[in-house]
Parts: C-alpha cells; sequence; structure tokens
C-alpha cells in the first residue's frame, strides 16, 4: 500500500468516527507509546482507527540532506537508514521505540540540543489528518502558526502522517570523554562554558550524587581503538562514573540509555544482575520492553494503592538553574539525575505569553528524574516537583502524573491560541482536549 493510499484509508476511518458523534478514537500504533505508564488509567473501550501501517522511511535525499518518513517510524529505523548514507537527524531521541511522530507531538531532546533544540526544530513540513477528515500540509510557510502548534499537542490537533526533516553530516562513531567534578559550581560552570563555545557535537550529564558530577562530551570521529556496548550486559549510565575516555558506534552512541530506560532497571534490582541479562535480558531490558511489563502490572498496584515513583523531565530555565538545583538537592535528593542543556529556537506558541515572560529566555536545562520513590503518605514528591518548575518559571513535561488545576494549566499552555488551531483542525473535538487528556482525575 502506497503512503498516499494508507492517509486515504485514515482520512476516510477519521470521517467515518466524526459523523458517528461519540468518543474519541484511539489510534493503534505499531509501536508502544512512550508515556509513562499510568496504573489509574481506565479500561480503554474507545472505538480504534489503526495507524500502524504508518511506519515507513519514504525517501532520504542525502544531497540535500531531507529525509520524509512516516509518523509510525521509529528512530531506530531512521537512524539505521541515516547512518548508511553518513546522516543523522539533528536530534535523535535517546530511546529506540520513540516514533518520529510521538517526537514532534510531545517532547523530544537529546544531547544535541543544546544547538539544535528539540527534534521538532529540525522539521520542515508535516502532513496531517484533521479531525474532519481533511489532508493538510503545514510548513513554516504555510499555516506556520498550526505547524508550530503541532508540537506539545499530544495528538489533540490532527493526527500526523508524514514528516519532513533535516539531517546532518556524521561519523561512524562517537568518542566520549568524561569531566568528572566535585560540586555543582564547578559543573554548572564547566558546562555552560562549553554550550557557549559549542566545541563539541554531544553535551548532557549525569549528577551520580551530591559530590559526583559528571559532565558527558562526544564527538563525531571516523575511527575508534575499540567500541563499547551497552545493549547487553554492561550499564552505560554506570560506566560514566568508572570510565573517564569511552567510544561507541554512532547508532549505539544515540540509543545508549534505552536498554535500562535510563537507570528504571535500578528500581527491580535483579535486572542489573549480569547472569539475570544473560539469561532474559531479551525480555525485559529495553525501553519497549520496560515499559510494556510496566503497562502489565498497573493493575497490581492500582490494588495495592502504591503511587507511583516519579518519572518525569523539567525544564529550568538556565537563570534558574542553580537555585532549582540548592532546592533539588536540599528537599528532593534523588540521583542520579540526567541533565540535557536545550536551546529553542524561539519561544513556542503554545507558551502563554505571561508565562513564557516568566521563563525570560530560550535556554533551558532538562532535568530527568528517573524513578524516585514516592510511597511517604504525607508528601507527593510529584506534586512537590511541579509546584517548584511553575514557581521558577520552568515548565513540565506531561508524559507522567499532572496535578494542575485548570486554571493553573492554562496559565502556562495558550489556551487562545490553542483554541483558535483546534477550530481549524479538529472542531467536533473529535481528538479530545489538552487538559483534559492529563488533568489530575486521569492519575487517581
Amino acid at each position: 500500500m502506497t503512503h498516499d493510499e494508507k492517509v486515504r484509508q485514515l482520512a476516510a476511518s477519521i470521517r467515518a468516527r466524526a459523523a458517528e458523534k461519540g468518543a474519541p478514537p484511539a489510534f493503534q500504533k505499531a509501536s508502544t507509546p512512550h508515556l509513562v505508564p499510568n496504573p489509574y488509567a481506565r479500561k480503554n473501550s474507545r472505538p480504534t482507527v489503526n495507524v500502524a501501517a504508518l511506519d515507513e522511511l519514504l525517501t532520504i535525499d542525502a544531497k540535500k540532506r531531507i529525509a520524509v518518513a512516516e509518523s509510525g517510524l521509529t528512530f531506530s529505523d531512521l537512524v539505521q537508514a541515516t547512518l548508511k548514507q553518513g546522516l543523522l537527524p539533528c536530534t535523535v531521541p535517546e530511546l529506540k521505540g520513540i516514533t518520529v511522530g510521538g517526537a514532534v507531538s510531545g517532547c523530544s531532546i537529546e544531547a544535541m540540543s543544546y544547538q539544535y533544540g528539540g527534534f521538532h526544530d529540525s522539521c520542515l513540513e508535516y502532513e496531517v489528518v484533521t479531525g474532519t477528515g481533511e489532508v493538510l500540509t503545514l510548513s513554516p510557510e504555510q499555516e506556520p502558526e498550526l505547524f508550530h502548534l503541532l508540537h506539545g499537542s499530544y495528538g489533540t490537533l490532527a493526527r500526523l502522517t508524514k514528516v519532513t526533516l533535516k539531517l546532518l553530516p556524521a561519523k561512524p562513531f562517537v568518542k566520549m570523554t568524561y569531566r568528572r567534578l566535585a560540586t555543582f559550581g564547578e559543573f554548572w560552570s564547566e558546562m555552560n562554558a562549553h554550550c557557549a563555545k559549542a566545541d563539541c557535537d554531544f553535551i548532557d550529564a549525569i549528577i551520580h550524587a551530591k559530590d559526583s558530577f559528571v559532565l558527558c562530551l562526544g564527538d563525531f570521529v571516523d575511527a575508534a581503538p575499540f567500541a563499547s556496548r551497552y545493549d547487553g550486559l554492561d550499564l552505560f549510565y554506570k560506566s560514566t562514573r568508572e570510565k573517564t575516555e569511552d567510544y561507541l558506534a554512532t547508532y549505539d552512541y544515540c540509543f545508549r540509555y534505552d536498554t535500562e530506560c535510563h537507570w528504571l532497571t535500578a528500581t527491580v534490582p535483579l535486572l542489573e544482575n549480569r547472569l539475570v541479562r544473560r539469561l532474559a535480558g531479551k525480555w525485559f531490558l529495553g525501553s519497549t520492553n520496560l515499559i510494556s511489563w510496566s503497562n502489565r502490572l498497573r493493575g497490581p498496584l492500582k490494588l495495592i494503592k502504591r503511587r507511583p515513583d516519579v518519572v518525569v523531565d523539567v525544564f529550568i530555565p538556565a537563570r534558574r538553574m542553580e537555585e532549582f538545583y540548592a532546592w533539588y538537592e536540599r528537599d528532593f535528593d534523588f540521583y542520579p539525575l540526567w541533565i540535557v542543556p536545550y536551546r529553542m529556537k524561539e519561544l513556542y506558541p503554545w507558551i502563554n505569553p505571561a508565562h513564557a515572560e516568566r521563563l525570560g529566555e530560550t535556554l533551558l536545562i532538562d532535568c530527568a528524574i528517573y524513578g524516585k520513590p514516592n510511597g511517604d503518605p504525607k508528601l507527593d514528591y510529584s506534586e512537590l516537583l511541579e509546584r517548584k518548575v511553575h514557581e521558577l518559571g520552568g515548565v513540565k513535561t506531561l508524559i507522567s502524573r499532572n496535578h494542575y488545576d485548570e486554571a493553573t494549566f492554562w496559565s502556562i499552555y495558550d489556551r487562545e491560541r490553542i483554541a483558535r488551531a483546534k477550530a481549524r483542525l479538529d472542531p467536533h473535538n473529535l481528538f479530545g482536549d489538552l487538559y483534559a487528556k492529563f488533568a489530575p482525575e486521569n492519575y487517581r
């Protein structure tokens, strides 16, 4: 089936659902959604629309450094294909199963984001099917507001079917240099200096403890004396605490965090045992396996009324980062903590203008918390973190538990612009409301 045939079939299905005027449909994908599993999620009884076929790479133009991909293509497949041409997407999310469409609809950043922003910042054009079954092409030149508002809409404006994206030259290997620092001040100063000079291809960091800051600097290289692998017995995040230098094949570098889903295997200590990894790793390791198992265990977690661990990314304005980290070290106190500098090309239009003023700049620091225990009956760390991020003018991703009341939510998100886009793309609310999709009642 050609791409156009798939899109026509999808558009017809959406028109049929719209005519029924029932509940918003669920979309059956080929990949596992990379939202944090919610043990309180209601059983899905909505009608489904199958979009699993939209998972192909359509073209790569090596000369122009442009790729065209269907929305369901995973980054693992995309990167394997582009590397054969000596190219790479400008931003590659760290988990293999994240899809091109998911990276646009949500937010995907990585260690090149200090130069290139989020994945969506390197996208040139989107093809979408609207809530009325219309097929539209959106770009910065053609319907620019709709184009920019698709990012961060989490599927509530339109169904993305095709993405045109920029590529950049890549080499076969990445050389890693680890700068081990003892204080936040030293770490913060050095990371900022490298960001300002842009003297590395990749910059991220892992704070392992209050006295263990590891700045991870990566550069493309043509050859390597060895190439480490972290998709089997060895754990990448632990290696950064032990080594000063490392080499990875570029594909393996892109997905160095996938096997542990950063360090979520640490929440099930047996999964870090080498014998268990050798015998059962193919069934349990990797982000897709870990998310799938978490979804299967939602029932037991709900029965025991266990509050989920904190798994979330928060974006802190760089000028408030020292203040945030002082609070984090004192009151939150969970490690490892992943740090990624992230420069937006401009303040995104879905941000409420008043909140954009509080954000105040385009350099953000992604602080990613993966697995903070949250069992204290008197203190919900998820809510505590959300309040602190809002106090500092930051933005929290919506991939996990949310506590915002409606007024606070729309003080962060630009209700007027989103409503205008909704009226154009989904006038009958077939794809659901952004706040309703992530409202607190969905998590209890």
